[in-house]
Order: structure tokens, then sequence, then C-alpha cells
């Protein structure tokens, strides 16, 4: 017994890591090793969503933060953008920038976190988008799978 716990959790932490790996910049998909431990039955589907959606919500927070940290080099001359463009830029992401981390689940959402990190977006409502949005995304992905094997 004690062996298939061990076995279910080494499912989960790979799922956890897949799903933290392709929230960073670099390319992974996680949504494969999902629907291969959601078919397999490997755990309890509640168990996939949530380490699913931790984990790629994490990968998200790392983006943030490499986004404060570029941030931090705005008065350097390689930065890429002048104070101005700077300014119009973060009237126009706090005004509707802001929900485009809705759309952190979509290929290329990787970049609205590191965005929002730049823009300097509150870490409270980063946390709260970037959740709605991650795990909203494996619910659904939860759905169409059991939809397509039933």
């Amino acid at each position: 017994m004690i062996g298939a716990d061990l076995g279910v959790f080494a499912q989960l932490g790979g799922l956890f890591l897949a799903a933290f790996g392709a929230a960073t910049i670099f390319p992974f998909q996680s949504e494969i090793v999902f629907v291969g431990l959601q078919l397999g039955g490997a755990a309890p589907l509640m168990w996939l969503i949530i380490f699913a959606s931790i984990g790629n919500t994490l990968g998200a927070v790392v983006n943030y933060v490499l986004g404060v940290w570029i941030e931090k080099f705005r008065d350097r001359r390689w930065f890429p953008f002048n104070a101005g463009q700077m300014a119009r830029a973060e009237g126009w992401y706090s005004k509707w920038g802001v929900w485009t981390l809705l759309l952190s689940w979509a290929p290329l959402g990787d970049a609205f976190t590191v965005i929002a990190g730049v823009m300097r977006t509150p870490p409270w409502l980063f946390l709260v988008l970037v959740t709605i949005a991650k795990t909203g995304r494996y619910i659904v992905l939860a759905w169409l799978t059991a939809q397509t094997t039933a």
C-alpha cells in the first residue's frame, strides 16, 4: 500500500514539475502529462487539478519576479523603452492590461506574466487572476478529456 501511495505522489510531483516548467519562459507542455495521468487514473481528478494549478501558478510567479527584476534596469541605456514609452505603457496597463493575465494560460501567456512584473501589478491581484486562469484551464482540459473518453 505504501508503494502505491509513493507512486501516486511521484506522479503528482511529476505533474507539478511539468506544470511549473510549462509556466516559465521555457517551452514545455504540461497538458500532455495532465491528460495522460487523467486517462491512466493515476490519482483523483481533483488532486491532478490542484497539483497542476499550483505548479503552473508558481511558475508564473517566477516570470513575475523576472519582470520585477528586469524593470529595475529601466534607467539603463540598453533598456528597450524610454521613460515616456514606459509611462504610456503603464497608464494603458493599469487600466486594461492587467486583465490580460486571464489569458496567461494561453500560448504566449507567459509573456503577460513577465509584463505584469515589469508593470508592478500588485502581487495579490496577479495571484488572483493567474490562479483563476491556470486553474480554469485545467478544469476545462479535464472536462474535455472526460468528454472524449465517455
